[in-house]
């Protein structure tokens, strides 16, 4: 079992930066993948980024590659998501997930463990 609890989101001007945090319980986070997705009102929930179990591959949703960094830190238990030149098409609720794979995967359906959310906001 892994629980994951997510924190960081928050108000943020459009063109600013916020970093999202997911820490998670269990000894086997070291040795999974894990992503972050989002969903915004209405609207179904979508892939944003996912990392390898040790950090070796990333990958990202086409509209936040190049703003947006994924990392990892398997001492602390914690996985981040660094939001740059945020846009208004940026906020929506975020969502940590977890597989029980170490392998890359951008398939919402392949990830079994799910925090409870923070919210992002871009103001304009």
């Amino acid at each position: 079992q892994v629980q994951l609890v997510e924190s960081g989101g928050g108000l943020v001007q459009a063109g600013g930066s916020l970093r999202l945090s997911c820490v998670a319980s269990g000894r086997t986070f070291s040795r999974i993948a894990v992503g972050w997705f989002r969903q915004a009102p209405g609207k179904e929930r979508e892939f944003v980024a996912a990392v390898t179990w040790n950090g070796g591959y990333t990958g990202y949703k086409e509209s936040v590659d190049g703003r947006f960094i994924i990392s990892r830190d398997n001492a602390k238990n914690t996985v981040f998501l660094q939001l740059n030149r945020v846009n208004s098409e940026d906020t929506a609720a975020y969502y940590c997930a977890a597989r029980t794979s170490p392998l890359y995967s951008s398939n919402r359906s392949d990830f079994k463990y799910w925090g409870q959310g923070t919210q992002v906001t871009v103001s304009s």
